[in-house]
């Protein structure tokens, strides 16, 4: 009896000091995203590109995908227009004739006819996601081998694409000899609400300060590829030579698999996957410019909130799976009720004092990234009041939506359903149990593509 005692005691001890070291660990990260955080977005230089001649400046080719109204487009398709840099050209790219968003794209286009701009219209089905089928074409004419790939509710500073390309391509006394190529240079997320709905708000508080906080922190360590699709630059050949498989690859074709990106028509997630391929596949590197893709939030739900964090927690544990499964110790909820049951036990420590100390030293952070990405302090009163309740409603649904997430592979997108594989691909097929079941997921149930073609005669190129 006496040495199960001793036992449980040794086990309590264990866990408890498992649990302080892991605590001590997620507070390194914050505090790395917080620094990284001040470092790179208080302070934004001009780069010496935005007043280089077009003969001087590598040509990019700017491809933005488009379908309806999304929130802000005038303005966020407009800092694509203004951007300070002599050589580049924007590719426009709707599915079909009736997209609401042409009318938004001509008026631009007639205010700035010294812009290179091209309207691409009807997409070329290559996969089963949607925004790579309405890119494909635009990518095949594209005159530059460097390419920004920026979704519709984004807009950007006028600076941004100089920087980016500097961070891209700099100068050879910049660049630290044995440093491995950039292949990729990515924007963090920064939201700001156009309409004040309980969701919006929510979604606003978590990608300004938790999943900006964790992003700088992971792209500081580079460990791994960390990228999310907003806005990233890339170049065309690197992407020729990938196939995402996430294997090594030297060469474009050679093994007969299909490259470039058609190549990610088949994931979810293709920013994500290509960023992934330049890392692993090429051996290369990812960089942050000191610029961030303004994120604009519409009407959200507090529902369209929770289905979507649904959907991309299930993306990624297909895709991350230990990372995934470990999220829930990563926040603060959890975290905080867990290292205060060790400390009670290992210095009898009030869990209800350092729960309290906890949250505030948790949100303060928070609220520093917050500022660094805004370039202000954020506004005080009522607007400061609801700040904080999103973030605090944020914190506390982070591990219900976890529950539900983990167990499906299900995932609704754009009006239609999904299932995720156990590669990251997506299918359509599917009628109840199959696809999420988890033992299917657990096996890798292979389920086949079924792409949907669109009619010949609905895809033209104005």
């Amino acid at each position: 009896m006496e040495r199960n005692d001793t036992q449980i005691v040794t086990a309590k001890l264990t866990f408890a000091s498992v649990g302080l070291v892991w605590y001590a660990f997620l507070w390194s990260i914050g505090l790395i995203g917080c620094l990284a955080a001040r470092k790179r977005y208080r302070l934004r230089p001009r780069s010496p590109l935005a007043s280089a001649s077009a003969s001087s400046v590598p040509g990019v080719s700017i491809l933005r995908p488009l379908k309806g109204l999304d929130v802000n487009l005038y303005e966020n398709l407009e800092s694509t227009f203004q951007q300070e840099y002599s050589n580049y050209e924007i590719f426009l790219c709707v599915a079909d004739e009736s997209d609401q968003a042409l009318p938004i794209v001509r008026d631009l286009i007639a205010k700035y006819p010294a812009v290179n701009a091209h309207v691409i219209i009807g997409e070329e089905v290559v996969g089963i996601n949607p925004k790579v089928n309405n890119l494909i074409r635009a990518y095949r004419q594209a005159s530059h081998d460097i390419l920004w790939v920026i979704d519709s509710n984004i807009s950007v500073d006028h600076g941004t694409l100089a920087r980016s390309v500097d961070a891209l391509d700099p100068p050879p006394r910049a660049a630290p000899s044995g440093r491995k190529r950039i292949a990729l240079v990515h924007h963090v997320p920064y939201a700001f609400v156009t309409e004040p709905t309980l969701g919006a708000r929510i979604e606003e508080a978590f990608l300004n300060t938790n999943h900006a906080k964790m992003y700088l922190a992971i792209n500081t360590a580079a460990i791994d590829s960390c990228v999310v699709g907003k806005s990233n630059l890339y170049r065309k050949s690197d992407l020729e030579r990938v196939d995402g498989t996430l294997k090594h690859s030297t060469s474009a074709g050679s093994d007969g698999r299909e490259k470039g990106l058609a190549a990610f028509g088949r994931f979810l997630a293709e920013d994500n996957m290509i960023a992934g391929a330049l890392w692993h596949e090429l051996d290369l590197r990812h960089e942050l410019s000191c610029d961030v893709a303004r994120n604009a939030i519409g009407n959200m739900s507090l529902a369209d909130y929770i289905w979507r964090r649904v959907r991309w927690i299930r993306v990624r544990k297909h895709m991350v799976l230990t990372a995934t499964l470990v999220e829930p110790l990563t926040e603060s909820v959890l975290l905080g009720v867990l290292t205060s049951i060790a400390l009670k036990y290992l210095i009898a420590f009030p869990p209800w004092m350092f729960l309290l100390l906890h949250f505030t030293g948790w949100l303060l952070i928070d609220l520093d990234v917050h500022t660094s990405l805004a370039g202000q302090p954020l506004p005080s009163g009522s607007a400061f009041r609801d700040f904080i309740v999103a973030w605090s409603l944020r914190e506390l649904l982070a591990l219900p939506i976890w529950c539900v997430a983990i167990w499906g592979s299900k995932v609704t997108w754009r009006g239609k359903d999904y299932f995720v594989m156990r590669n990251g691909e997506l299918s359509r097929r599917g009628s109840g149990l199959e696809g999420w079941l988890p033992w299917n997921w657990l096996k890798g149930v292979n389920v086949h593509h079924k792409y949907e073609p669109l009619p010949v005669e609905e895809t033209n190129t104005r």
